[in-house]
């Protein structure tokens, strides 16, 4: 194809004067661009004279001039995955960010169980400064990035924040400020600030670029409980909830990134996974409902099969109200039951497989030990949602290895329940290995069994009503694409094409 078309510009070349040469050129590659209507302007500013170009040069040029031309265009937001969901080694996912001027990362656990992004500041009391996960922490000084401003309660963002409690105003110097407290006893307060959010965006032909764009975030001055630990420690909490001051919510209203996010958590081998902005394409994907007017991703949870049977428990324990319901949330290690759910579906499991296990209580969790493969011993669990979509669980998505005792391997059960509460949280135990996509703008919520080391097509349709349609997967700890190999050879291939036209 390539040499095809390389003879047949030598034989216009012939005829046709340079400068039409040139337009076709030009023409052609704003074709190679992925389409996009725009005038290129033809730059030698790399000498081509020995056609000995470093790479690194070339890539340089091309990073530069995709900059220029697609800054606004919006696309897929790709962000690296690292972390696992293994209580025992990790716990959790988390990212990689890149904030201010000049740019700083910090690194962020992925959490779809709140709303804010917020980063330890330099005047933070309790934030630990070191971390037993081998990734240097930062604090974030707004005094050192010179595109950072403090927030005032008079601010737009502030006030539609106090909305949704996720900020408010004390009144001293009219800052925007805000407080969290988590699930685990641990909490956060602080005040608001804007700054430059640096990201990749893949567009069509997997070619990415380099963009940027001004968000409103916290900046963490005290912190408490688990978040003062260095063991797991991060610089902070990516919110990814659907409120106004989520990112995704303030990427979506500036015209950058689509409203519908989407991420694969692996679950074995050392984790990471795939997080973008965008919507995985999957044929076997299943959707079901957001219940409406929530602020969580709760879902109308109808019933739970063990074996194909499903279990004899009241439907009205899995409604949504404002102390129960089913809620995603990837910031969630294990998963969690509804209180008077919780023993039948034990129970269910254990009646399973009790004449090949061995049932022993541990610390008070209900356990088993194996001799072989759960996969051979336990029964498929299935969570039945509103629309006819079901989440199956296998054994790996339900059990937790503990240890071993005498040549026998100790699993448990991952599910938890909250005394006296009616809550049913699906954390990575249950999310992990599988496709999920958060739909906003259609509210709702799909998936599908995935292995997540391999890439994935995501599409993204953004607010000028056009969809992008691209290859996207795991991003290196650099922050570099693996797809951004294919565009450095195709543009090296369209500069050497366009050499031997000029100076043949």
């Amino acid at each position: 194809m390539v040499s095809r078309s390389f003879c047949k510009r030598r034989e216009m070349a012939a005829v046709f004067p340079a400068w039409i040469m040139v337009t076709i050129l030009v023409l052609e590659a704003s074709l190679v661009m992925g389409g996009f209507q725009a005038s290129l302007k033809l730059e030698r500013r790399i000498p081509l004279v020995s056609h000995e170009v470093e790479l690194g040069r070339l890539r340089e040029f091309d990073r530069l001039r995709h900059g220029r031309l697609l800054q606004s265009s919006g696309g897929v937001v790709d962000f690296p995955v690292r972390g696992t969901y293994d209580p025992f080694l990790v716990g959790l996912y988390y990212t990689k960010l890149q904030i201010g001027s000049p740019p700083k990362e910090y690194y962020v656990q992925i959490d779809t169980g709140s709303d804010v992004l917020w980063i330890g500041c330099n005047s933070c009391n309790g934030c630990p400064e070191s971390s037993g996960l081998q990734i240097e922490l930062n604090l974030y000084d707004p005094g050192s990035s010179s595109t950072s401003s403090l927030v005032s309660c008079s601010d737009q963002r502030c006030n539609a924040g106090v909305q949704s409690s996720d900020s408010g105003c004390s009144g001293q110097g009219n800052q925007c400020s805000y407080t969290f407290q988590y699930g685990d006893g641990s909490g956060t307060s602080g005040y608001y600030v804007a700054d430059l959010l640096h990201f990749s965006t893949i567009l069509e032909g997997s070619m990415s670029a380099n963009s940027t764009a001004p968000i409103m975030f916290g900046c963490s001055a005290l912190q408490t409980g688990d978040l003062t630990k260095s063991d797991r420690a991060v610089d902070g909490i990516f919110g990814f909830g659907q409120q106004s001051l989520s990112v995704i919510s303030q990427l979506s209203s500036q015209g950058m990134a689509p409203r519908v996010f989407s991420h694969c958590l692996r679950g074995k081998n050392g984790g990471g996974g795939i997080l973008v902005f965008g919507e995985i394409l999957e044929p076997n994907m299943v959707y079901t409902p957001l219940v409406p007017s929530q602020p969580h991703y709760n879902l109308d949870l109808r019933s739970i099969s063990v074996g194909g049977q499903v279990l004899s428990i009241d439907p009205s324990v899995f409604s949504t109200s404002s102390s129960q319901g089913t809620i995603v949330d990837s910031g969630t290690t294990l998963a969690y039951l509804a209180d008077e759910a919780y023993d039948a579906f034990v129970d269910a499991i254990t009646k399973t497989v009790s004449q090949t296990v061995r049932p022993v209580l541990s610390k008070g969790n209900q356990c088993y030990l194996i001799t072989s493969s759960v996969t051979d011993i336990f029964p498929q669990v299935s969570l039945n949602f509103a629309g006819g979509a079901s989440l199956i669980l296998n054994p790996p998505d339900y059990l937790v290895q503990q240890s071993s005792i005498g040549g026998a391997a100790v699993w448990c059960i991952g599910f938890q329940k909250i005394q006296g509460q009616g809550i049913t949280i699906l954390g990575d135990l249950v999310l992990k290995d599988k496709i999920i996509v958060y739909d906003l703008a259609n509210q709702r919520i799909g998936w599908t069994d995935y292995d997540c080391s391999m890439s994935v097509n995501v599409s993204a349709n953004l607010n000028s009503g056009r969809t992008e349609f691209v290859n996207a997967g795991q991003m290196s700890n650099d922050g570099s694409s693996p797809y951004q190999l294919q565009s450095i050879i195709a543009s090296l291939l369209n500069m050497i094409m366009l050499a031997a036209l000029l100076f043949s």
